[in-house]
């Protein structure tokens, strides 16, 4: 069944704009996950990468113009496994991670192509570079590292308003002359479209409710 993938995209459709739906696919299985590929979905979204390696190769193998996308925060020993196994990787969130990427990026003469999290609450739980100090690290990736940043992600605080978190996301990726932004989720994904999001990263509106265990 894939009413739920029909109502996005009815949902997708009336938003207008042009932006991509990365459906966000982490904690289900190939079961719920094989419906949405045959109805025509190609960009899907993870959170964990070693739950996308086991989960994804087989996929690949069968449907191989899928293109995986890593949207949870990546750990310096997994960058290995992240640009052998991703094509765009949302979470490029401190300087670490990104020196570890270009260095693997060089070893494995591949390139997922990369944006940074913003962290625009300045929520210190949370992953992301602070906004003040966004542009100097997003010049620093590109330049010292020599890594082909294309546009910004965020995650707004879930008690905010997230169009002002999508403003200043969209203001700081024209600052920059970046392209992608990659903002929205089930509950504010058309907002996001209208300030702008090239992808719009949706899981629970597509696939249902997980468990609890799950979040």
């Amino acid at each position: 069944m894939t009413n739920g993938y029909d109502a996005v995209q009815a949902r997708l459709a009336s938003a207008g704009g042009a932006a991509r739906l990365v459906a966000v696919s982490k904690t289900y299985e190939a079961d719920a996950i094989l419906p949405v590929i045959e109805a025509g979905q190609r960009l899907f979204g993870e959170n964990r990468v070693q739950e996308a390696m086991r989960k994804w190769p087989p996929l690949q193998e069968r449907f191989p113009d899928l293109e995986l996308h890593l949207i949870g925060p990546l750990q310096s020993n997994k960058a290995r496994e992240a640009v052998e196994l991703f094509d765009v990787i949302h979470t490029v969130d401190r300087p670490k991670i990104a020196e570890v990427l270009a260095a693997e990026m060089a070893r494995q003469g591949r390139a997922p192509r990369l944006l940074v999290q913003v962290n625009t609450g300045a929520e210190p739980q949370k992953a992301g570079v602070l906004p003040a100090e966004a542009e100097a690290f997003v010049r620093r990736c590109q330049g010292e590292l020599g890594l082909r940043i294309e546009g910004l992600m965020c995650i707004p605080p879930a008690e905010d308003d997230s169009e002002q978190h999508f403003q200043m996301l969209a203001d700081l990726k024209t600052r920059l002359g970046l392209g992608e932004l990659s903002m929205g989720m089930s509950a504010d994904f058309e907002t996001a479209i209208a300030m702008g999001a090239t992808y719009v990263r949706i899981g629970s509106a597509i696939f249902g409710a997980r468990a609890t265990s799950a979040q």
